[in-house]
C-alpha cells in the first residue's frame, strides 16, 4: 500500500518531540554559562578574601616580629649600661659624674664613653650608641645622672631599633628605662 502523506502516529510524535526539544535547547543555552560564570565568581571572591587575610596576618606578624626585635634590641642596651653602671669589674661606674671615663665593651664592641657632666646645673647627661652585630638591630641608650640633694640619682633609657637604616619605612622604636 502507498503511503499517501499519512505518517504513522509514532514518527509524527517523535518529529514533534524533536522539534520541541530544539526550541528547549535554544532557550536554555545561555543558562549553563550563566551558571558557570556565577560559580567562578562566587570561587574567585572567596579566593580574594582568603588571600587578602592571610597578607594581612602576614604584615602583622611582620611586625610583631620587628617589635620584638627592637624590644630586644633595647633591653640589650639596658644590660649594657646597668653594668658598666652598678657592676663594673674597676668599682667605679664608667658613667661617673667625678672621674674620667674609659671605654666600655658592649657586644663585642669597644665604645667611647664621654664624661656625664653636670655644668653646674646638678643635671648631666652622656649617651652611648652601638650594634649589634652581626644582626641588623641598633640601639642607642641615654645616661642621665643628677643629684638631689646629696643622693646622687641615676635614669638610663635604652631606645631599641629592629634595623639601623634611619629611612627604612618599617623602622621601630621600643624603648625601656630603669630609675634608681
Amino acid at each position: 500500500m502507498k503511503n499517501r502523506g499519512f505518517t504513522f502516529g509514532s514518527e509524527r510524535m517523535w518529529k514533534k518531540s524533536s522539534t520541541e526539544i530544539e526550541r528547549i535547547k535554544s532557550k536554555t543555552a545561555g543558562f549553563t554559562i550563566f551558571v558557570a560564570v556565577i560559580v567562578v565568581g562566587t570561587i574567585s571572591l572567596v579566593a580574594a578574601g582568603v588571600i587578602n587575610l592571610a597578607v594581612r596576618h602576614l604584615v602583622i606578624a611582620n611586625a610583631g616580629e620587628a617589635s620584638q626585635h627592637a624590644f630586644y634590641a633595647a633591653d640589650s642596651g639596658m644590660e649594657c649600661a646597668l653594668y658598666w653602671d652598678v657592676r663594673n669589674p674597676s668599682g667605679l661606674s664608667a658613667f661617673s659624674t667625678t672621674t674620667p671615663t674609659s671605654p666600655i665593651t658592649c657586644n663585642g664592641q669597644n665604645i667611647a664613653v664621654s664624661p656625664v657632666v653636670n655644668g653646674g646645673t646638678g643635671f648631666g647627661t652622656t649617651t652611648i650608641t652601638f650594634n649589634l652585630a652581626p644582626d641588623p638591630y641598633c640601639v642607642s641608650v641615654i645616661i642621665a645622672k643628677w643629684y638631689v640633694g646629696t643622693t646622687l640619682r641615676t635614669k638610663i633609657e635604652s631606645k631599641g631599633y629592629n634595623t639601623c637604616s634611619v629611612s627604612n619605612p618599617r623602622r621601630v622604636e621600643r624603648a625601656v628605662r630603669a630609675t634608681y
